[in-house]
């Protein structure tokens, strides 16, 4: 996994949007089988095995000790706490398309935050974010709904946003260079470590061995979190914060088309508008400035 700058980078924010929209399918395969702590701690562990396997057998190298804690810091607010946040949120009845709402407000957080590290924006990229947001809004629509919100998932969710925000600009800020399978052992083990106690206590640990289990798991460990999370990794380290999570305005569009192609989902012309909306958004966020 290599992360020097190459040709190669104009592809990874493809690569990033379909493998983040994907996880639509491990919720809808995996969650029915197991609470989402005790699927997360799962995660997380298989995650730590593989990277640690990776990095052994490719001697890939370790960061400087004084880096672990902000790398360990970082992963718990972009892994346990926004994934947590998250899927404790659906589970307790939140709607996909609310929980998502909020989730993909993230580039407009990012934007405001971004002086700390160094980060402006200018006029069209804000005319981009505002677009962004209007785009998920239409693709969610038909999937927004009060019904099974409360104080609690509410809560989680805008946790979960705050979480990814500031792990985002705090990776960006104390970490920029480190092995991505390296990094992600050490950040998937403080999450496990964070994770774990919560899980043993507010839930039964009941997991159901189905095929759809195994398969939702070993996606999660070896796409969404091998692949994806370093994918993630090296677009923080090679781009501007705003511009990297701008991206996740078409998440909710792929994984729309996603539901429509492998679940027979509805597929709106406001969603298809909506699509549309939130990529001329992102291209005026990422277009370079003259």
């Amino acid at each position: 996994m290599q992360t020097k700058a190459s040709p190669l980078l104009r592809f990874l924010p493809a690569i990033f949007i379909f493998i983040w929209a994907s996880g639509y399918v491990v919720a809808k395969y995996g969650l029915p089988y197991a609470e989402p702590l005790t699927f997360l701690c799962l995660r997380y562990l298989g995650v730590i095995i593989f990277m640690l396997i990776l990095a052994l057998s490719m001697r890939a190298p370790w960061p400087e000790r004084r880096f672990w804690l902000p790398i360990a810091i970082a992963g718990i607010l972009m892994q346990a706490m926004y994934l947590g946040g998250i899927w404790c949120a659906v589970k307790l009845g939140m709607p996909a398309g609310v929980a998502a709402l909020i989730a993909n407000t993230q580039p407009i957080f990012t934007a405001f935050l971004g002086p700390i590290i160094g980060e402006r924006i200018y006029g069209k990229q804000w005319a981009g974010l505002a677009l962004g947001i209007c785009g998920v809004a239409l693709v969610v629509a038909n999937k927004i709904s009060v019904i099974g919100l409360s104080v609690s998932s509410v809560a989680l969710a805008v946790m979960a946003l705050i979480a990814m925000t500031i792990g985002t600009l705090y990776q960006k800020k104390t970490c920029p260079s480190f092995d991505v399978r390296t990094g992600q052992v050490i950040q998937f083990a403080a999450s496990l470590l964070v994770t774990l106690p919560f899980a043993l206590s507010l839930e039964t640990q009941t997991i159901i061995w189905t095929p759809q289990f195994f398969a939702a798991m070993a996606w999660s460990v070896f796409v969404l979190s091998g692949v994806g999370i370093s994918v993630l990794f090296i677009m923080i380290r090679h781009g501007e914060a705003t511009k990297v999570t701008s991206y996740m305005y078409l998440v909710p569009a792929v994984t729309a088309a996603m539901a429509w192609l492998m679940f027979g989902e509805k597929l709106t012309m406001t969603a298809i508008l909506g699509m549309v909306i939130a990529l001329a958004g992102v291209a005026l966020v990422v277009r370079p400035s003259r």
